[in-house]
């Protein structure tokens, strides 16, 4: 298992969200990892097994996802800084997703 999962669900279907574009990055901004959440609307392989401690970015690909089921959105992407502990087993990002709000916390 990757030391970063994340996982996406459509709260305005109350489904997954398949086919939803993340990237993980350092926060300098340099690219990590990328993937595209599986039907079940999670990524259980984003990045390596392990990071240094420090801040990390992983963006979300809201607008491609609702251009795709031709939904209007308020967000064309969603970027979450989080702060990693290299001590730490696992990080968990879920997103909560609606085309007008979104919530997320850290999941286990």
């Amino acid at each position: 298992m990757s030391f970063v999962t994340a996982h996406v669900l459509d709260a305005s279907l109350g489904t997954p969200a398949a086919g939803v574009h993340i990237s993980l990055q350092h926060s300098d901004g340099v690219e990590i990892a990328q993937a595209v959440t599986n039907d079940d609307g999670r990524v259980p392989d984003l990045g390596p097994e392990t990071l240094a401690s420090g801040i990390y970015r992983i963006t979300f690909g809201t607008g491609d996802y609702f251009a795709s089921r031709n939904v209007e959105t308020f967000y064309p992407s969603i970027t979450i800084d989080f702060k990693v502990d290299a001590g730490q087993k696992h990080y968990h990002v879920p997103l909560l997703l609606s085309p007008f709000a979104y919530s997320t916390y850290r999941g286990s």
